[in-house]
């Protein structure tokens, strides 16, 4: 259920502020009443918290809190107390502020999942979810250890993804660069070369559309169509993050190589969340509905949905996973036999290194891929260019010799 944040006034006449967990605003405004509260304004929680800390944090920082507060309550410090620490001693100024509103909020009675929930952009749902599974059962040190080293596993991923794209990313830009400036600045200085050739029907197709290409980028129609770019990229970016979401999400797990590598990353998070979730004695059903979001792709999160749907009473967990589409077959028969073995929850981490490790060795595979053919694409454009240029020098020495004969 939703947390919503609410603004009553009490018999007495004072205001209170607070947060509760219900169905809808309707079943909030019920459980105000109940309180002998008169509710001015509710809101959910995420609506709440989103305008005040509109950018994240860091995963290295959120990491060092995570590990930080799990050794602070390990220790026997109150949960006050310890974010107090916390928020001192963080040298994240951003951080800083959202622990202070935290504190704040857990200080005036609401559990620390529900303040968390109210700051998206720095505790994501799952973070949120595993604390609250904690609270609930009791081993929120344990669960806030967990998410620190699951925080800190990911960012190296992250980190180790955009360090193996990044000679192809700049590959990719400094070619559109250079043949922009060939284009805008370069081919213009021989247009006056060619005119007699242009006006005798003589000029070369290629280098007719190379001077139209470089007369268009140079007139406003292609300062309009570079701004219609930009703002379609910006717009489908917007998009794929809310209503496109799923669309995108599939899109992802279909591109060539690229899919694999995504899917593999999903399961990875999943197979990790979900054996950290069975070894802390939260209930299978309970652990899958938190790890599923761990993916990060909602077409896969809505597989394993409606997979955990059909596990009842005594059915093994792989037998579901068998039929969705998206678990390959290896992964399936480890979860099998883990499940015989009664070894389940470190099987699944095991699966999590195994998936990384090729999802390693998919990604090495793509850069090496990328690499040449980023050069190859940077090349051809360039004698594109070039040829295009020279074609009509090549004509008028041919029909100078040609006349000399």
């Amino acid at each position: 259920m939703p947390d919503f944040t609410y603004t009553a006034l009490a018999k007495s006449g004072l205001k209170s502020t607070g947060t509760l967990t219900a169905g809808s605003e309707r079943e909030a405004a019920a459980v105000l009443d109940s309180r002998g509260l008169f509710p001015l304004q509710i809101s959910t929680a995420r609506e709440a918290g989103g305008g005040r800390f509109q950018k994240g944090v860091s995963g290295r920082d959120l990491a060092t809190f995570y590990g930080q507060l799990a050794d602070l309550l390990h220790s026997g410090v109150p949960l006050l107390r310890a974010l107090e620490l916390l928020e001192r001693q963080s040298p994240n100024k951003r951080l800083q502020g959202v622990l202070r509103e935290v504190r704040l909020k857990v200080a005036d009675g609401t559990g620390l999942a529900q303040a968390m929930a109210l700051y998206p952009k720095a505790f994501d749902e799952l973070a949120v979810s595993m604390v609250r599974a904690g609270q609930e059962g009791g081993f929120l040190e344990d669960v806030l250890k967990r998410i620190a080293v699951f925080v800190e596993h990911q960012n190296d991923m992250k980190s180790k993804v955009i360090g193996s794209l990044a000679y192809p990313i700049f590959l990719g830009f400094a070619g559109f660069a250079v043949v922009n400036i060939l284009v805008i600045f370069f081919v213009p200085k021989f247009e006056q070369i060619f005119i007699k050739m242009k006006a005798n029907g003589e000029l070369p197709i290629l280098t007719q559309g190379l001077l139209g290409l470089s007369h268009f980028m140079q007139s406003w129609k292609g300062m309009l169509a570079a701004v219609l770019v930009v703002t379609a990229v910006v717009w489908f970016r917007r998009w794929t993050r809310g209503a496109g979401r799923t669309w995108a999400d599939g899109m992802k797990l279909r591109i060539p190589l690229f899919g694999k590598v995504f899917l593999s990353l999903s399961l990875s998070r999943f197979t990790r969340i979900l054996g950290t979730m069975l070894h802390n004695g939260i209930p299978i059903l309970r652990a899958l509905t938190i790890a599923k979001d761990s993916t990060g792709n909602r077409v896969l999160a809505a597989a394993i949905e409606q997979s955990a749907e059909n596990i009842t009473a005594g059915q093994k967990l792989a037998d579901p996973f068998r039929k969705c589409k998206y678990f390959p077959t290896d992964v399936v028969e480890m979860i099998a036999i883990a499940e015989e073995a009664n070894s389940l929850e470190k099987v699944l981490i095991d699966i999590a290194d195994s998936l990384e490790k090729r999802t390693g060795r998919n990604l090495d595979l793509m850069v090496k891929l990328l690499e040449p053919i980023m050069l190859l694409t940077m090349a051809l454009a360039v004698l594109l260019v070039v040829l295009g240029l020279l074609m009509p020098v090549f004509n008028l020495g041919s029909t100078v010799g040609g006349e000399g004969g």
